[in-house]
C-alpha cells in the first residue's frame, strides 16, 4: 500500500516520524505472524503476481499463473476495467495411506485482479496470450494517444 510521504530535512525526527516508524514495525510483525491475507471466512487468499509495462503503442499486463490451463483463466474488459480471474484447483490425492503432507505452502482457489485502464486504450483490440503458465494481455493504444513528432516552424518555414 502506498502512503503519502512528507519530505523533511535531516533534522531530528518528529512525533509523526516516530509514529510512522512504529506503524511500519507493527505492519512487519503482523505480516510475519499471519503470513497470508485471509477472507472473512479465514481461508487463505492468493493473487497472481502481475507486471504492467508500457510501450509507445501498447500496454502489456503479464501475470504468472503456474499450474493453470488457459481454460481456467478469464480475461474481460468492461467499462474501462481489465479483469483477470480464474481458479487454481487443489491437487491433493485423498485415500492414499502411504502419503502424508508435512508442508503445505501452495495456494489454491479463486482469484481476481482488476486494473483501471486509461482512456487511451483501444478496448476493442485487446488480445491475450497464454504460454507456459504466463498470461500476457496486450492493450493497444488509440492512434490519437500514440506519440508523434511535431514540426517546428521558424519564420514561417518548417524545419
Amino acid at each position: 500500500m502506498l502512503y503519502p510521504t512528507l519530505w523533511r530535512s535531516q533534522a531530528a525526527p518528529s512525533v509523526w516520524d516516530e509514529l510512522s516508524s512504529a506503524r511500519r514495525e507493527m505492519d512487519r510483525v503482523f505480516d510475519r505472524f499471519f503470513n497470508q491475507p485471509t477472507t472473512a471466512q479465514g481461508l487463505a487468499v492468493w493473487a497472481p503476481a502481475v507486471d504492467v509495462r508500457e510501450t509507445n503503442d501498447e500496454l502489456h499486463v503479464t501475470a504468472e499463473l503456474p499450474g493453470l490451463k488457459p481454460e481456467d483463466v478469464n480475461v474481460t474488459v468492461e467499462n474501462g476495467v481489465l479483469t483477470i480471474s480464474g481458479e487454481k484447483k487443489q491437487e491433493i490425492q485423498e485415500g492414499k495411506e502411504d502419503e502424508n503432507y508435512y508442508l503445505f505452502e501452495r495456494r489454491y482457489g479463486r482469484f481476481e485482479r482488476s486494473f483501471t485502464l486509461p482512456r487511451t486504450v483501444n478496448a476493442d483490440q485487446v488480445k491475450a496470450r497464454f504460454e507456459n503458465g504466463i498470461l500476457t494481455v496486450s492493450l493497444p493504444k488509440a492512434e490519437a494517444a500514440k506519440p508523434r513528432k511535431v514540426q517546428i516552424e521558424v519564420n514561417g518555414k518548417a524545419r
